[in-house]
């Protein structure tokens, strides 16, 4: 059996991994978000969903995430997938969001990760993982985006320490980039973009996939299907998965 823990499940690509990872009889599932409503629903759609758990708990909360471990349903860890994020414009000012967003996006992850990191340590695979959900901003500079970007590439950092730290506690750590992928997220940030440019949402979405290659969005699926595929790596570690449709390529 193995267990996984995955923050943000609520919506978009934490339920998409979810319902991925529960495709498989031999894994148990535990999300964790703030919304206790969307978590249960997450875990209604999984498969054999009494086999899995909700746990409500905030990121950026050192004593919720800590009720969090103490409440944890098994008795250890094989992976922590942290995609739990806050995305959307911040300005300078005294209505800037860059400190929430920060707070969620990069503490919220180093936070997370060391929180569980004693359950992750008992886990009896011979290789345990941390796969963290970064963006293809971490890659890009976008105007009024300053937090996300900055938040984002920060979490490369960090995927990058950690690997070197804990290898030889065999935890491999690697980060996933997404690009435009077909959530809520996704949608409330060109609804967000295209009244900043007095368009419609659809003008804006042609306009964005002028700019992909493939000239689409990924499904969250997809992104479930590629972390499956990184928790079943033995020497993958420190790595940077981008899957963007071509809208970023690194050599």
């Amino acid at each position: 059996m193995k267990y996984y823990l995955i923050t943000g499940g609520g919506s978009g690509i934490g339920r998409a991994i979810a319902q991925v990872l529960a495709r498989n009889p031999e894994n148990r599932v535990v999300v964790c978000g703030r919304n206790t409503h969307a978590l249960s629903d997450t875990r209604l759609s999984l498969n054999n969903f009494h086999n899995h758990h909700i746990l409500t708990t905030d990121v950026r909360s050192l004593p919720s995430l800590g009720q969090a471990a103490n409440e944890f349903p098994f008795p250890y860890l094989d992976g922590i997938i942290a995609n739990a994020g806050l995305g959307g414009e911040n300005r300078f000012g005294p209505d800037d969001r860059w400190q929430a967003i920060l707070d969620t996006n990069l503490t919220g992850t180093y936070q997370t990760v060391n929180v569980f990191l004693p359950l992750l340590q008992k886990g009896l695979s011979e290789f345990r993982h941390v796969v963290v959900i970064s963006s293809v901003l971490a890659r890009l500079g976008v105007p009024g985006y300053s937090a996300y970007c900055a938040s984002k590439a920060g979490l490369l950092g960090l995927t990058r320490s950690w690997a070197v730290e804990w290898a030889e506690n065999r935890i491999l750590v690697n980060a996933v980039c997404p690009g435009w992928v077909n959530t809520q997220m996704a949608r409330s940030g060109m609804e967000e973009a295209a009244r900043g440019l007095n368009i419609t949402r659809e003008a804006f979405y042609e306009m964005a996939m002028q700019k992909v290659p493939l000239g689409k969005m990924a499904e969250p699926e997809e992104i479930g299907e590629l972390v499956a595929y990184v928790l079943s790596q033995k020497s993958m570690t420190g790595q940077v998965i981008d899957m963007n449709n071509g809208s970023v390529m690194n050599s």
